[in-house]
């Protein structure tokens, strides 16, 4: 796996700016329209666990794990985006995560932030 593979984010064309500040540089918020979240629940496939389980015994990272948290982050974010987007939004501020064991079946991955119309200043 290259970097490339454990990174998430947003490209440069994105129609609704996602970012963990309160502001936006060079912008004003002219509307605050809700709380938005994306939430996603990954249960671990069986490749993974027995792999995961062996590696633990001599240590290391667990890329397989660590390549399935990274997708599901991303697809959290996708939801955040689209729930913004629905809202009429063009920005989401104080996006944050929060990563949590659901059932001992799986991770659930809730982004979540401010959605907000935001203009230059």
């Amino acid at each position: 796996m290259g970097i490339e593979d454990y990174g998430g984010g947003q490209t440069s064309q994105a129609d609704v700016l996602v970012v963990t500040t309160n502001d936006v540089p060079g912008h004003q918020v002219t509307q605050v329209i809700d709380e938005v979240f994306g939430l996603t629940v990954r249960s671990r496939h069986l490749g993974s666990q027995i792999g995961a389980g062996l590696k633990s015994m001599i240590g290391g990272e667990l890329k397989g794990l660590t390549k399935t948290l990274v997708e599901t982050r991303n697809q959290a974010m996708e939801r955040l985006v689209d729930q913004a987007r629905a809202r009429g939004a063009n920005a989401v501020l104080m996006m944050r995560f929060d990563v949590s064991e659901a059932a001992d079946v799986g991770t659930e991955v809730c982004a979540y932030g401010t959605a907000a119309v935001i203009s230059p200043s």
